[in-house]
């Protein structure tokens, strides 16, 4: 494919906190792209849903969480590199939620983490830039 035909792939990352101001991250499965790592809720805009529709969905088909509240922060570009080939713009919003956490296939574990946990975790999707600039902003 020549640089005419391939597209950007719009995303919406978000981030939730709990009461203790933690931000919740989830662990990809081993067998998945992503493989292992973790990242924020979220996921690819799809033809004919708006980002707000997605925010909403993403967050309830990952986690069964029910959106509040969505507010937009900012956005990354993740250029094509080695970790994957795409171009995708991650759109990151601060959300509300409410209900109980029951993960999909898409995770295989869930944490809650404050900017000094960061290190703990091997994060995938450029994700770790996107909460190092919400912690820098906030």
């Amino acid at each position: 494919m020549t640089n005419q035909e391939l597209k950007p792939v719009v995303s919406v990352r978000l981030i939730i906190k709990n009461t203790d101001g933690k931000v919740l991250i989830l662990q990809r499965p081993e067998n998945s792209h992503g493989e292992g790592g973790w990242c924020l809720p979220g996921g690819k805009v799809d033809f004919g849903d708006t980002v707000e529709e997605t925010v909403v969905k993403e967050l309830k088909e990952e986690t069964t969480l029910e959106c509040t509240s969505a507010r937009f922060l900012f956005y990354q570009d993740s250029l094509p590199s080695e970790e994957s080939e795409m171009h995708i713009v991650n759109l990151y919003f601060e959300c509300e939620a409410k209900g109980s956490i029951q993960l999909n296939e898409e995770s295989a574990e869930s944490a809650w983490i404050d900017e000094v946990g960061m290190d703990d975790y091997r994060f995938v999707f450029r994700n770790s830039e996107g909460l190092a600039q919400y912690w820098r902003e906030k």
